[in-house]
């Protein structure tokens, strides 16, 4: 099936939406408005919320003591976002399909079924050439995580664009302990330090991004300008790149995350290590959970500026171009000592 035809369901154009920002930025409440004022366009339009789609179990946070159990799990989290995308891609590529399940078990089918219900009238599938949005519900912390979007609207020729919500922490914080299930605030705090929004000055594919302050309620000038963005992206929909300076900055995110990633089990593996040694000279409870907390912070710290210093500061594209496994290693020397560091100091305090 060619591009065209993919891309622009039921003859219609499509639209890929990313919502993103911190738990409890009022991603869900953006959204809901947005369906509201697409009703009013005539628009189909449907959220696709990935903490519905993704299992619960696949959102968990680290334990004090990480290990290949932990890994584990975070390398299916990734599963289960690629699982989110193919359904949209097989909805793109057979719409006529729409009440049927997805064919992977990483996804809840009640919850999908209801993303493309909403897209249903009672007669059936609307045919009248009116816009498809699908408005995609998630933190999207990373570039990655977005240019997955990217790639798919590119693919089938679809507007692509990104909704930034900005709101202050205490915010987020405070909202997230209202709700019926609570995210715990490690994760929120964690998510902070990870956190990279759109930034359309470094990724060209970015370039269709807004960023809203949402620490008070958005305005109607606000859902006015989201949805300006949308009909821009419409009307521009995503097309082969001309040239490879995209790839290259797909590559060079690509290489980058694989380096973290990899630093990342180095360093589980270290504060482990750290944690068996104080457990063997008999540290007492409360400086054991100091010593984890000044680990997981350190590593936190030192993973942001590794991945920066990739992003911004090494000469490569592509991934076979370096050594990986001596750069994981060198770099994960320097964490070594400042974990050793850490360690003396917490045991010369139980002396």
């Amino acid at each position: 099936m060619a591009a065209e035809e993919a891309g622009s369901v039921s003859g219609a154009p499509a639209c890929l939406c990313l919502l993103c920002g911190l738990p409890a930025a009022g991603k869900s409440t953006l959204a809901g408005r947005i369906l509201g004022a697409a009703a009013l366009q005539g628009w189909r339009a449907s959220v696709v919320p990935y903490d519905d789609l993704i299992p619960e179990q696949a959102f968990r946070t680290r334990a004090m003591e990480e290990s290949v159990e932990m890994q584990e799990m975070h390398t299916e989290w990734k599963l289960h976002r690629q699982a989110v995308l193919q359904c949209i891609e097989r909805f793109l590529l057979k719409p006529e399909a729409l009440a049927e399940p997805p064919s992977s078990s990483q996804i809840n089918s009640a919850a999908w079924e209801r993303c493309v219900r909403a897209l249903l009238q009672p007669e059936g599938l609307k045919a009248d050439g009116a816009p498809l949005l699908l408005l995609l519900d998630d933190n999207f912390y990373y570039p990655s995580m977005r240019y997955e979007v990217c790639q798919l609207a590119r693919k089938y020729s679809l507007g692509f664009c990104q909704v930034s919500l900005q709101c202050d922490l205490e915010s987020c914080i405070s909202r997230n302990q209202t709700r019926s299930q609570p995210i715990p605030t490690e994760v929120i705090l964690e998510m902070v330090k990870r956190l990279e929004s759109p930034n359309p000055q470094k990724n060209s594919w970015e370039k269709h991004s807004i960023s809203l302050n949402s620490t008070d309620n958005l305005s109607k000038c606000d859902i006015q300008q989201v949805m300006e963005l949308i009909s821009s992206a419409l009307s521009n929909p995503m097309s082969p790149a001309e040239d490879d300076t995209e790839q290259k900055e797909a590559d060079r995110l690509k290489c980058a995350t694989s380096v973290v990633h990899q630093a990342d089990q180095a360093c589980r593996r270290l504060i482990s290590e750290a944690m068996k040694t104080a457990r063997e000279n008999q540290v007492p409870p409360e400086h054991m959970r100091s010593l984890a907390a000044q680990l997981n912070e350190s590593k936190a710290t030192f993973l942001q500026d590794l991945r920066k210093q990739f992003l911004q500061e090494v000469p490569f594209v592509h991934e076979e171009d370096i050594d990986v496994e001596h750069v994981v290693k060198r770099a994960v020397d320097i964490f070594d000592a400042k974990k050793k560091e850490i360690l003396l100091r917490i045991l010369n305090d139980c002396r």
